[in-house]
């Protein structure tokens, strides 16, 4: 049988390679199990493993859990539960399901200076109604961000964002935290009150959201989450189970 060889022009890592920057996105991996009552704690990581609640002075409280409930091709996703509600906000109050970064795995965007790359963003996710969230990039080690409003219904849709380029601002090169997808689901008006910071700053950061524990009916199922350099998503990168768990275990403690 004749090889065929690779046209070296098209290979970049768009399409071939790691592009992929967030670890189990795929919500394969679930070392500490379903986690139960939570909102209280200002950060906790939950079932699926490198991802996170981060909280602040709300009374909800939800479960989170890794679930079978899938879009085609994948075999897990994580599913958020609201089981106390909370519809009375308070100017400072917030819920973000998050998933933190290393510098030194982002050193590929660029970022801070002129030849800074965009960040393309993508998951799948499902409700048990239609709701508006916002998904949020932020930059711990220059404290700015960037934010949009996504859309969810009651199958399971992919969102795919595009973040502008940043040439403000580089992000370490170390393993220390340097950088955040958030996605928020609850919010108060400091966080809610004016327009949306749509470009690289220091604005509102949920302006749009929908508010989760309005009702112990809300759920979130969420998987496929991707962070790549590019304009556009490409289709996700799934990586084997043990690859996602050795990966994990880096971090788990």
């Amino acid at each position: 049988m004749a090889l065929t060889k690779v046209d070296q022009t098209m290979v970049n890592d768009q399409v071939f390679g790691r592009r992929n920057v967030v670890t189990n996105g795929g919500m394969q991996v679930a070392q500490r199990g379903t986690q139960t009552g939570l909102g209280a704690t200002s950060a906790v990581y939950g079932a699926t493993d490198r991802f996170s609640i981060v909280t602040n002075g709300i009374a909800g409280r939800m479960t989170i859990e890794q679930s079978t409930d899938t879009p085609s091709g994948f075999g897990n996703s994580v599913k958020l539960s609201c089981t106390t509600a909370d519809t009375s906000l308070a100017a400072g109050d917030y819920l973000s399901f998050s998933t933190r970064l290393e510098g030194r795995n982002l050193q590929r965007f660029a970022k801070g200076t002129s030849d800074a790359e965009k960040f393309a963003v993508s998951f799948y996710v499902k409700a048990n109604a239609n709701a508006t969230y916002v998904c949020e990039l932020y930059d711990y080690d220059n404290f700015r961000h960037v934010n949009q409003t996504f859309s969810v219904t009651t199958s399971w849709t992919r969102v795919e964002l595009s973040f502008p380029a940043d040439t403000t601002g580089t992000l370490d090169n170390d393993s220390n935290l340097s950088f955040a997808i958030n996605i928020y689901l609850h919010a108060g008006s400091n966080f809610t009150g004016g327009t949306l910071q749509s470009t690289w700053g220091t604005g509102y950061r949920a302006t749009g959201t929908d508010n989760f524990f309005d009702s112990t009916s809300r759920t979130l199922f969420l998987t496929g989450v991707q962070l790549e350099v590019g304009d556009n998503a490409t289709p996700f990168e799934h990586l084997t189970f043990g690859e996602e768990l050795a990966l994990c275990q880096r971090y788990f403690h």
